[in-house]
């Protein structure tokens, strides 16, 4: 029967051709070749094609056919003049020699050889012309190549569809937000060098560039854009295969409509005509109309489900739906009709990265290049797949090839200023940025990074002179508003935050991360208006933990819908008022020589605690924040020990008394968790007056609590940069009962996030011992899973990945580590919570997670004050005020162990790391020993005292570094008084942001 059904199939076969029926013919060869690629019947469908001028279509066909037969000349001669129709004589010259030297030593048919050596010497005579050709097919690019590659690229047709538009908006490569390679996007670091070996960044750097017209608006771009499809001359007679090549060539000149109502003819004659619904479908797809076209690309797949054209351009469309599982399977099966196609590779690879599949990404897009080695698109999408994993050296170099293959190409070079930020390679960024700029000085984007990097870098009035830029070619861009506004707010430039925070609200958005930044919109504006309100205050009535309502903050630190949220907001109408008259004016900083004394001072000693590890840039905002801490922490905290210096030599039982009072008054500070502060209905005025929030001069005459020191630090780190949600987190409503606490991932998803996955190993080593000794680990319902069956713990101590352990376990988990505890002989506290999640079908959330619940706060609100009170009385004793580095190496511990149980209580909802680094350093300095020398590369404080389960290990770590730079100093003593020098809330904006010089 299969021989009849077959030989039924010919006979059509032949009375199509006979008629002339071509798209017939073709339907009936796509049959034949899935049962049995005969390379016959592959040459067939090539023919076909040809007498329909799809071009793309027989030099695809005809690669096929040589692949079986390499030595077939017919396939030469007609890849050959397909190449040369599509304007690339160049490449149908060097097919043409191919085929010639095979004739040479193979060829029996002396008609083919002779055909071909005519070819060669019509092409040859031309070949100064061919030349001049093929470079600008190269270098010549319609403005909508910011949507699609060139059309010389588009071989990425599947037999038995029409010669259609390759690319759909969503894989454009302008439309890759930067979100995608840093929300994430934080990625591991492994070390690489300044350029790669293959491509030298220096040299596409230092090459000059040309201006390049390239507009990102995306019906005008396509509009531009050409195609070679079938040219049907006025004066044939237009069969129903000749209406298609006109609707086709009217799609490729972005006359959608028109193109559609060819179709609709076509289809109004024959329902079932898979190429028209193909065509029609690709032009409703590029008019945004998706729905419409998945419509019709799911018709043209039931009445030819080998119809591979249309499993493409539905896996398209449903991935510019987001619709990112459908649109894999679809594309996956277009792969089954044609497992050779570099496009088809080159879609699935961009929607498996848009996906987060980043290693599937890295595989299509790996194969994508083999088989076409001048996909600069597939090339910069590698360099991100491949730097979402870890692999930087190979993602700088795929990134760099993109820009060999085209240095006009303004999508990789933004891709490359996005992997040189994440890698803290400002430098290169910027002269990444600047090329950019000099290709095309309307592009938005750039402006958006360059400010993005000059924010990071603690450079606000940069950053706002680029974003501004940016919104004037782009007016609507949310990413520019809300940072501009977060710029002038850090600034101290309320009046114009707010006029940002405002147009950035009332924008109509497309997508949930705007959505996001709009959410934190809201909440930005109206931590501005307090702020604002506190600027003529002294500095330390500058209190967002006791000030602001506990749920306006939960929100802010969750990113949560503000709905309901305002009526409990800390509010302030006559403010609003005198903003928008213009009433509240800059504070400018009157640089006085004790300011300026200052200012250098908090300088030099803020930049020694740059983290020399990937994903944090240099800020010298953070660095001048950091050393006016520090600096107005020894300041008080020497106050605080002189005075309890002179009580202590008042009485022999003073030792007795100092203990019992700092446990009294840290009771007295504690406030309640469901407590909002001044300002709010919760509070009150015994409540207010004991806050650990306030801190000023009059607590010099008494000892002041290790809140009270933290907070100088806190307060230091809200204002340097506002749009950090940094609180404590016992000043939360009942997200503080149920446990809010820090999220810090290593994995997530296939993600390595680049600041924390050089812990990845330690961390998983801890686990695997905590495992271990504890022989169980909780469920994510916090129900125990025991493991001592079945040889699962041995299985632990032998895994070598969250993968392995995850699969040993069966299922998320976490486990904790611990403290010992130096309050309670014996005890041992809860440190961090190792955590792993599933994450999709390949991915996971390996983390470590800090839950602050209120019997947790209270362990370690204790531990933190016996660690204070055993630091006040090693430096209050017989050594007090000693410039013997030997004689305070008590003292230097002591100042380490606090660290410790700081770093392991994590009780900010984020900041802790910096706030714990600034008091170390400022109770040093008020022990007269300050740290001259810089962080080791690759340390990072906090997770040496989170993956050490004791605090004398963490001590002996940290000494062998920090010890050797501390020298013995009490200059500190003559600077000038900080609280006073700047004492209103505005001085400190001011101070903070006043240029370098």
């Amino acid at each position: 029967m299969a021989t009849s059904a077959a030989t039924s199939q010919r006979t059509e076969l032949a009375k199509h051709c006979s008629s002339k029926d071509w798209s017939k013919a073709i339907r009936i060869l796509d049959s034949l070749v899935s049962q049995n690629a005969s390379i016959q019947d592959i040459w067939n469908r090539a023919f076909c094609y040809s007498q329909l001028e799809l071009h793309k279509h027989v030099i695809k066909d005809c690669d096929r056919a040589l692949q079986l037969d390499d030595s077939l000349l017919q396939a030469y001669i007609f890849k050959g003049r397909a190449l040369s129709a599509l304007g690339r004589k160049a490449d149908a010259l060097l097919v043409w020699e191919q085929g010639y030297e095979q004739a040479q030593h193979h060829s029996s048919d002396l008609r083919q050889l002779l055909e071909i050596e005519e070819l060669l010497t019509t092409a040859k005579q031309g070949n100064e012309n061919v030349s001049h050709e093929a470079h600008g097919s190269i270098t010549l690019q319609s403005e909508s190549d910011s949507l699609n590659r060139e059309s010389n690229k588009f071989d990425g047709q599947v037999s038995g569809s029409p010669d259609v538009i390759d690319k759909l908006s969503y894989n454009s490569e302008s439309c890759n937000d930067s979100s995608d390679a840093s929300e994430s996007c934080e990625k591991v670091f492994t070390n690489i060098g300044e350029s790669s070996e293959s491509v030298n960044v220096a040299e596409i750097l230092t090459k000059s560039s040309n201006k390049f017209a390239f507009t990102h608006e995306k019906h005008e771009g396509r509009k531009n854009k050409k195609f070679c499809v079938a040219r049907v001359p006025k004066t044939k007679s237009i069969s129903v295969d000749f209406r298609l090549s006109r609707g086709i060539a009217e799609v490729n000149e972005g006359n959608y409509g028109h193109a559609i109502s060819i179709f609709d003819q076509i289809l109004n004659e024959d329902p079932a005509y898979p190429e028209a619904l193909i065509g029609r479908g690709t032009a409703y797809a590029f008019k945004r109309e998706l729905d419409s076209a998945i419509a019709d690309f799911t018709k043209a797949i039931q009445f030819n489900p080998s119809a591979g054209e249309a499993w493409k351009r539905r896996g398209q469309a449903r991935a510019a739906l987001g619709e990112f599982v459908e649109a894999i399977e679809d594309l996956t099966k277009a792969l089954e009709f044609e497992s050779n196609s570099a496009d088809i590779l080159h879609e699935r690879g961009i929607v498996n990265f848009k996906f987060k599949e980043f290693n599937a990404a890295v595989e299509d897009l790996s194969a994508c290049v083999q088989l076409d080695c001048d996909n600069k698109s597939a090339y910069t999408y590698l360099g991100l797949a491949l730097s979402s994993i870890g692999e930087y050296k190979k993602a700088e170099e795929a990134h760099l090839k993109a820009l060999q293959l085209d240095r006009h190409f303004l999508e990789a070079w933004a891709h490359l200023t996005q992997f040189y930020q994440e890698l803290s390679k400002p430098a290169k960024a910027q002269e990444c940025l600047s090329q950019v700029v000099q290709i095309d000085g309307r592009f938005a984007r750039a402006y958006h990074l360059r400010g993005l990097l000059f924010h990071a870098m603690g450079e606000h009035r940069k950053a706002i002179k680029d974003l501004t830029m940016g919104l004037t070619i782009d007016g609507a861009n949310i990413e520019c508003l809300y940072l501009r506004a977060s710029c002038y707010h850090a600034v101290g430039q309320y009046k114009e935050a707010i006029k940002d925070y405002d147009a950035a609200l009332d924008l109509e958005l497309d997508s949930m991360d705007k959505f996001v930044l709009q959410c934190l919109a809201f909440y930005q504006k109206e931590i501005a208006l307090y702020t604002a309100s506190k600027f003529s205050s002294e500095f330390c009535w500058f209190d967002i933990d006791g000030d602001i309502d506990p749920l306006f903050k939960e929100y802010w630190c969750k990113r949560l819908h503000p709905k309901n949220v305002c009526e409990k907001v800390y509010r302030q109408p006559p403010l609003r008022e005198s903003l928008r008259k213009g009433k509240l004016k800059k504070q400018e900083l009157a640089l006085t020589k004790q300011k300026i004394t200052l200012i250098q001072a908090a300088d030099s000693i803020g930049k020694k605690i740059q983290y020399d590890c990937p994903g944090f840039l240099p800020n010298r905002r953070q660095h001048r924040m950091a050393g006016f801490a520090a600096i107005e922490i020894a300041q008080k905290v020497s106050k605080a020990w002189r005075s309890l210096k002179a009580e202590l030599k008042g009485s022999n039982k003073s030792n007795s008394r100092y203990g019992k009072r700092a446990r009294r008054r840290e009771r007295l500070n504690m406030p309640s968790q469901n407590r909002g502060g001044a300002g709010c209905s919760t509070s009150t005025a015994v409540e207010t007056s004991s806050s650990y929030g306030i801190v000023d001069d009059r607590s010099s005459s008494r000892s002041i609590s290790w809140q009270e020191v933290y907070t100088l630090a806190v307060r230091w780190r809200q204002i340097s940069e506002p749009c950090d949600p940094v609180v404590w987190v016992n000043k939360l409503s009942e997200e503080f009962n149920s446990g809010f606490g820090s999220h810090t991932p290593m994995i997530l998803g296939q993600a390595k996030v680049v600041r924390y996955f050089p812990n990845y190993e330690r961390t998983l080593d801890i686990s695997k011992t905590v495992i271990k000794e504890r022989t169980y680990v909780y469920s994510k319902t916090d129900q125990i899973i025991h493991l001592l069956k079945d040889g699962k713990l041995e299985e632990v101590i032998h895994a070598k990945s969250c993968s392995d352990l995850y699969n040993i376990v069966g299922e998320d988990f976490w486990s904790a580590t611990w403290c010992n505890s130096t309050a309670f002989e014996g005890k041992q506290l809860e440190g961090t919570r190792i955590t792993l999640l599933k994450m999709g079908e390949h991915g996971f959330d390996f983390s470590i997670r800090t839950p602050c619940t209120p019997a947790r706060w209270e362990d370690y609100d204790a531990e933190m004050a016996m660690a204070w009170e055993t630091l006040c009385k090693a430096y209050c004793g017989e050594n007090y005020g000693s410039t013997d580095f030997d004689a305070l190496e008590n003292v230097r511990d002591a100042i380490l162990r606090m660290t410790y149980y700081w770093y392991n209580f994590m009780p900010l909802s984020r900041g802790s790391a910096a706030v714990g680094l600034v008091v170390m350093l400022g109770l040093l300095l008020a022990a007269n020993m300050e740290f001259t020398g810089s962080l080791p590369q690759g340390l990072q404080v906090d997770w040496e005292a989170i993956l050490n389960l004791d605090p004398d290990s963490f001590v002996d770590s940290v000494k062998s570094w920090l010890y050797p730079s501390l020298k013995v100093n009490t200059s500190w003593k003559d600077y000038p008084d900080v609280a006073s020098t700047f004492s209103t809330t505005g001085s400190v904006v001011a101070a903070l942001s006043s240029s370098d010089d």
